[in-house]
């Protein structure tokens, strides 16, 4: 126990003096964006506290109220938006964010730099039964033009185009995972002094897997490609794929994104036919997007089934899609067999 005590601490030390203003600095990130990523992480510990308290502080259960999704709206949904929004807001250097429990685009500051889009709780079905949680953000350049940050239109580029991303997951302890475009990195909150630490440098995802994420109750309505991935994968070593899988499933996609940085795995919100008008259950700007910068960064791979997620050209801020990420070899079985059904088709 004592050796263990002594290695641990010894790691803690060696990170102890890299907080996350000196590693964005080191990564050549404009003062301005810094102090736009710092405040996005203001917003994000006053979330993690307000989950940490729970019920003690009155913000547990939904509200009457349906967002632009038409999902019934957590208490805590609407805290950590009003949270991220007001102080994005204030922000000189912000020209306007979009958020998924905003109908429309808000508008910052006229000469700001950069558009902000979040979803501020994700995952916020498990927030009653005290399970993972997390926020998901994108950084863009605006467009040099005298449009103002109400204007959704300025934030219709495709996901290439974003300068930062990542997401907090707040679990046991209270994580920021971000890539500015040099690789992935992970910090962890220090509560004594409530900074972001660096804790693990370029993170990389494993190539290959036996693991994936799927909302089994769906698979009714997947289009045949998925259905077939999925059998041959439930066929184990005797199936196509030659090796036993193990499914995973927490309901939030910065939790399932976090494991598959961490371990490896493959994560698949895919299309389905439940309502034909939708191209998805994710949405593009603030979860598909941001999830496919960290996971590309870090070495893996995302699609749709069709294309790369970060080249889809978005037509609203809240604009659905498919979504299949995580590790590169087995991004590619699946992306295979969309091919196989184009070319029969």
């Amino acid at each position: 126990m004592l050796k263990l005590s002594i290695s641990f601490n010894r790691k803690v030390e060696r990170f102890s003096m890299k907080r996350l203003d000196q590693v964005i600095s080191q990564e050549g990130v404009s003062a301005e964006l810094e102090l736009v990523i710092k405040d996005i992480l203001v917003a994000c510990k006053d979330i993690a506290y307000k989950l940490g308290q729970g019920e003690l502080a009155g913000i547990l259960g939904a509200t009457e109220d349906e967002n632009i999704q038409g999902e019934t709206q957590k208490m805590l949904d609407v805290i950590s938006n009003d949270l991220l929004k007001d102080t994005l807001c204030s922000n000189a250097f912000v020209k306007g964010v979009g958020s998924e429990e905003e109908d429309y685009t808000i508008a910052g500051h006229a000469d700001g730099k950069y558009l902000v889009t979040f979803d501020p709780l994700d995952g916020s079905s498990n927030i009653d039964v005290n399970l993972s949680v997390g926020t998901i953000f994108s950084i863009l350049e605006a467009p040099e033009d005298s449009r103002t940050g109400d204007d959704q239109n300025i934030f219709l580029q495709p996901g290439r185009k974003q300068v930062a991303a990542g997401y907090v997951l707040y679990g046991p302890s209270t994580l920021l995972v971000m890539t500015t475009g040099k690789g992935v990195n992970l910090f962890t909150l220090d509560a004594n002094v409530g900074e972001f630490v660096l804790t693990q440098e370029q993170l990389k995802i494993t190539e290959d897997t036996a693991e994936f994420a799927i909302n089994m109750s769906n698979q009714r309505f997947w289009e045949p490609e998925m259905k077939e991935y999925i059998d041959h994968c439930l066929q184990g070593e005797e199936g196509p794929l030659g090796k036993r899988y193990n499914m995973r499933w927490v309901a939030s996609m910065v939790a399932e994104v976090h494991r598959i940085l961490i371990r490896g795995g493959i994560f698949m919100y895919p299309y389905d036919s439940r309502d034909p008008s939708k191209a998805g259950k994710l949405r593009l700007m603030y979860e598909g997007n941001p999830m496919s910068m960290i996971v590309e960064q870090a070495g893996g791979l995302s699609s749709t089934g069709h294309q790369c997620i970060m080249d889809v050209e978005p037509q609203d801020i809240h604009d659905r899609v498919p979504v299949i990420l995580g590790s590169k070899n087995e991004v590619k079985k699946v992306v295979a067999m969309y091919g196989d059904y184009i070319t029969k088709s």
